[in-house]
């Protein structure tokens, strides 16, 4: 049976903030909704959209949300994690870098800010759950980032141990995962420790190839690195569950390249666009992943450094769904496929 990717929908939390329409769940929902999306991911940590522990306490809460959205006209298609996730592994270079992303009450204590993102991972399962979703997004956090470029040399079995923790860290969360029959899909990015195809090989083995470790596709975290995009879904096809559309560029010159020279995204060689803006070969990426029969949502996630957001979703939406291919039964020269007659079959062979 052949499969289609469902779209377009919206990642909200580029757009969620303190003015209407982007300030309440029904608001934003009905807006995105008017620009054509079909689909809205939900940021979990933003209380103005969400709250996580009552949608994992309360399936009433849950009926509630998916009532706000259908009246809307869009569908929930993930919960995202993300800045939770990152929370579970911190290395402490970055300790005063992501306490924002915590509550107040555990800033300056790693131990219980990892409690608190572990148990707000384990929210996130039981609210996928609640809501009959089987597929959430998030990141997985970073021990070994800081040693990326080997110069000091590594000490020998650091990055093994980094990711061997790393594993005992995520396994107990995957385990909830798998009890509520909901998968990870990680989104391999920079400042993770999962950050391209040999780097996600590693955390599944440190997870012993957990069947719910699985991917949230982003093409633009590969250009920037120079990673071949495409081929990666001819490899990692089958543990891609969910899919950010977001474009990118990468225009090296005689003064940085793929390092960017520690300048800010407008005068960086590698930074997010709009989509259509950038060079991600978005025609190529929606004919491979209908070759492998993905058939979940195709979300934007909208960063650009130059065009105006509201511009951006408001483009976004017709681009998704022009890109999505509505995978056909057969082959257009297959005229005979799928007979069960013996005799044209004979006939055929002249026999």
């Amino acid at each position: 049976m052949a499969k289609t990717m469902k779209g377009p929908a919206i990642f909200l939390a580029q757009f969620a903030g303190d003015a209407a329409p982007f300030s309440s769940l029904p608001a934003i929902t009905k807006w995105a909704a008017a620009l054509g999306y079909e689909g809205v991911q939900i940021p979990t940590w933003d209380g103005r959209l969400f709250d996580l522990k009552k949608a994992a306490t309360s399936k009433t809460y849950c009926d509630e949300v998916k009532g706000i959205c259908a009246d809307a006209g869009v569908e929930i298609t993930e919960l995202s994690t993300h800045l939770q996730g990152q929370l579970v592994a911190v290395h402490p270079a970055y300790d005063a870098q992501f306490d924002g992303f915590a509550p107040p009450q555990v800033h300056n204590n790693p131990k219980a800010r990892q409690a608190w993102a572990v148990e707000q991972m384990e929210f996130g399962a039981a609210a996928s759950r609640n809501f009959g979703l089987s597929t959430s997004v998030a990141f997985c956090g970073a021990l070994a980032f800081p040693y990326l470029y080997p110069w000091p040399q590594r000490p020998a079995g650091l990055i093994e141990e980094a990711f061997a923790e790393l594993g005992r860290r995520w396994k107990p969360i995957l385990d909830k995962y798998e009890d509520a029959g909901v998968d990870i899909g990680f989104e391999i990015h920079p400042g993770e420790d999962v950050f391209d195809g040999a780097t996600f090989e590693m955390f599944l083995d440190s997870v012993g190839g957990h069947k719910r470790c699985n991917i949230n596709y982003d093409p633009s975290h590969f250009l920037l690195q120079q990673l071949d995009y495409l081929a990666f879904i001819d490899i990692y096809h089958e543990r891609i569950k969910a899919f950010h559309v977001k474009d990118a560029e990468f225009n090296p010159d005689g003064r940085q390249g793929v390092y960017s020279g520690y300048q800010g995204w407008v005068n960086r060689a590698g930074r997010f666009r709009s989509l259509g803006d950038g060079q991600v070969d978005f025609s190529g990426i929606f004919s491979k992943l209908a070759q492998y029969d993905y058939d979940s949502w195709a979300v934007l996630e909208w960063e650009c450094c130059l065009k105006h957001p509201e511009d951006g979703a408001a483009e976004g939406a017709p681009f998704i769904a022009n890109h999505i291919i509505r995978v056909t039964e057969r082959a257009f020269d297959d005229f005979a496929g799928g007979t069960t007659d013996k005799a044209l079959l004979r006939k055929m062979m002249g026999i």
